[in-house]
């Protein structure tokens, strides 16, 4: 071996959601994260710091202090030599005894004329703040125009996907302009469109048919758009096309329809699935290499209490996590869980939420969803900040500013 190899034991490649409660909940081994960010993202509040609501730090967890017992190591992985046991981060060569690969996902686009130049994505924190920069700055463009076209056409927004992000993005994002319309007297009789689109028949497919028609029912109320069975056919700097023949002049396209596994997998020597997820047995071991696991969005990871392998959601991370780490400390078991339930805010203070087969809607279901995501938060001092931040927006309506020259500071001359 190298003299420049570096020994280590648990070595965890991602500090995603998945790949952050593995070390978190590792016990009697020393776990080694490897991520280009040193925090870990809890992507169920990325709507609420699009809109406002919450500081938008506050929607992430240090992975020092959520993991004090792992090293961190930042950076990417450039290669895998499954057959040596090692990895490459740069100039870095490190090997392992157990190698866990939690990579995640992002987001999945398909051909669509147009997508690439004009959609905007809604996956990361950066997008999240980009979004919100990108609503306000339309808000401010509209006041300033003195066509009515041109108002209208800045005042519409497409989100194509009606899954969780879709919708509690959509949501969240209208409240903010409907807030902030108290600044633009001038706007406040214009038209403001807001498109749904999804190819499903309806929206939160994921949710019984009670709470999806009910999260329907209040968007509708609100005046939002909902083209469902049809798709995106195409996308201007002006203009969507829906694939049912309806044209949208807008600006803003954003893009939720779904995930897809880190292409970046392509590149490595592990079993993939025709989706590109990496194989996995039931004991979250990936196929053919004993010391290698995968889980979370990057897997196909097969649960042995349905008959479906598991989506991925936050939920199913985290107990595929919790199986994990106790695999790679004892004798290894099946993976299984059966779902608790599923919950989605709709804006407003109105909410869905299944939970031990009770169907709730409406304040309540809000309140659940709420009550949930803080429960599933790590670390105290984050629940506190979240907590004091939905206390402060109880209080004062959402704020306007801009957030547009964050990280990037003027250069010295």
């Amino acid at each position: 071996m190298s003299e420049s190899l570096e020994e280590r034991d648990v070595l965890i490649l991602g500090g995603g959601f998945a790949g952050a409660y593995v070390a978190k909940l590792l016990r009697g081994r020393k776990a080694t994260i490897v991520s280009t960010e040193n925090f870990m993202l809890y992507t169920p509040l990325l709507p609420e710091a699009a809109s406002g609501t919450l500081e938008p730090r506050h929607t992430v967890v240090p992975l020092r202090e959520m993991c004090p017992e792992a090293e961190l190591i930042l950076g990417h992985v450039d290669t895998i030599d499954v057959e040596a046991g090692t990895v490459n981060v740069g100039e870095r060569t490190i090997g392992w005894r157990d190698l866990v690969v939690t990579l995640g996902a992002v987001p999945r686009t398909l051909p669509v004329p147009g997508l690439a130049e004009h959609g905007l994505a809604f996956k990361s924190l950066a997008d999240a703040i980009y979004l919100r920069n990108h609503v306000l700055q339309e808000l401010e463009l509209a006041d300033a125009a003195i066509d009515d076209t041109e108002r209208v056409r800045r005042l519409s927004f497409v989100f194509v996907g009606a899954g969780y992000a879709g919708v509690e993005a959509l949501a969240e994002l209208s409240d903010l302009v409907e807030d902030a319309l108290r600044y633009y007297p001038s706007l406040r009789s214009t038209l403001r469109r807001w498109v749904l689109v999804d190819a499903a028949p309806k929206i939160l497919p994921e949710i019984p048919p009670p709470l999806g028609e009910y999260a329907a029912a209040q968007l509708r109320k609100r005046g939002i758009e909902i083209h469902v069975g049809t798709t995106l056919e195409s996308v201007s700097a002006d203009e969507a096309v829906l694939g049912d023949g309806t044209r949208i002049s807008t600006d803003t396209v954003v893009w939720t329809a779904g995930v897809a596994p880190n292409p970046l997998l392509r590149e490595w020597p592990l079993p993939l699935d025709e989706k590109g997820r990496v194989e996995v047995d039931e004991f979250l071991r990936v196929r053919g290499h004993e010391h290698v696991w995968s889980l979370g969005d990057n897997a196909n990871v097969p649960n042995t209490r349905s008959d479906r392998p598991d989506p991925p959601t936050c939920q199913h991370a985290l107990r595929q996590a919790r199986r994990l780490a106790k695999n790679l400390v004892g004798t290894p078991e099946p993976y299984g869980y059966r779902m608790l339930g599923q919950v989605a805010t709709l804006g407003r203070h109105k909410g869905v939420a299944q939970v031990f087969g009770l169907n709730l809607h409406g304040f309540l279901g809000w309140w659940v969803t709420r009550s949930y995501h803080l429960y599933q938060l790590p670390l105290a001092q984050r629940k506190l900040r979240v907590v004091a931040d939905w206390t402060v927006a109880l209080f004062f309506r959402r704020d306007i500013a801009e957030l547009g020259q964050l990280g990037h500071p003027q250069k010295l001359r």
